[in-house]
């Protein structure tokens, strides 16, 4: 089993498009939302795939992930056993220095949410921050992917 390291950032503006080298559209589901583990179902563009995390380390910055892709059959059908809530978006990737940055466009429930990513090899590795990365969520439970799917964006009273 691998270990995820990654920050998570708001975006500011819509510039990170500019530098976009691939978009995709992706919708999820979570068979599992736990606290702790998480079981999730993604759909990105033809392919399916399996991805299980275990809990988040202190920071934050770090969690157990393992991912198998599966044909997209069989992720519409484990699709339809997913908790109440579905994640849907648009993934933007765009380059900064030696890292590559995932940036996250909500749609549905959660539109109006931006949000980027970037993994790491070490939680206290450099990495450059284009002028469009905003304040960090990074361990903000709130902006965790499976915790959208039962309190969506769009249902905050008080967005940061």
């Amino acid at each position: 089993m691998a270990i995820e390291i990654e920050r998570k950032f708001l975006v500011l503006n819509d510039s990170y498009k500019i530098d976009c080298f691939r978009k995709n559209y992706i919708s999820q589901g979570y068979i599992c939302s736990a606290s702790g583990r998480t079981v999730r179902i993604r759909i990105k563009n033809d392919k399916g795939y399996i991805t299980i995390k275990g809990g988040s380390s202190g920071s934050g910055l770090s969690r157990y992930e393992w991912e198998k892709e599966i044909p997209r059959t069989e992720a519409e059908a484990l699709m339809k056993l997913c908790e109440p809530g579905m994640i849907e978006k648009f993934r933007y990737e765009v380059k900064a220095g030696k890292h590559i940055f995932e940036v996250d466009e909500f749609l549905g429930e959660n539109e109006g949410l931006i949000i980027a990513e970037v993994e790491l090899e070490s939680e206290d590795e450099a990495f450059e921050k284009p002028a469009w990365l905003g304040k960090e969520v990074t361990g903000d439970r709130r902006y965790y992917n499976s915790m959208l799917t039962k309190n969506p964006f769009t249902t905050w009273t008080v967005k940061d």
